[in-house]
This record gives C-alpha cells, sequence and structure tokens, in this order.
C-alpha cells in the first residue's frame, strides 16, 4: 500500500491539532472546569499532546498505513495468494 495526499484528511488533522494546541494552551481552565481541578492539569496537557499527534498522523495520511498495517497482522494473507 503506498501513501497519497488527501486535502479532507489533511484539513481535519489541521482541525484536530488545533484542537490539541486549545487542550494545551487552556489545560488550567479547561481543568478547572470540567476535569476535576490542579489535580489533573497534567493529564488534561497530556490529552491535548495526544490530539496533537493524532491530529499530525491524520493531517499526513499516515492513518491508512497504520490501519493497514494493523489489519494484516491481524488477518495476514495467505502465502499462495
Amino acid at each position: 500500500m503506498e501513501w497519497q495526499f488527501s486535502i479532507g484528511a489533511s484539513l481535519l488533522g489541521l482541525l484536530i491539532m488545533a484542537i490539541g494546541v486549545g487542550f494545551v494552551v487552556f489545560h488550567q481552565k479547561l481543568a478547572d472546569s470540567f476535569f476535576g481541578g490542579v489535580s489533573s492539569y497534567g493529564k488534561t496537557q497530556l490529552a491535548g499532546i495526544i490530539i496533537i499527534i493524532l491530529g499530525f498522523i491524520l493531517l499526513t495520511n499516515l492513518h491508512t498505513l497504520i490501519i493497514y498495517w494493523l489489519v494484516s497482522l491481524i488477518a495476514p494473507k495467505p502465502l499462495g495468494k
């Protein structure tokens, strides 16, 4: 399977990365309002960084290669075909 550029995936990846950046920048306000205060500041930042990484994977359209690789690990093709 080869890599192909996709404008839709790139725009969605940028949107997801912007949401992740928002999580990292505003982690204190988000944690105070939604997640339980000071004890979850680090968890909120970690969630933001994970969202940024997932957005980057989607931006570069690597998610199709990762999914193809995982499926081929679970259900490999028969040797004769």
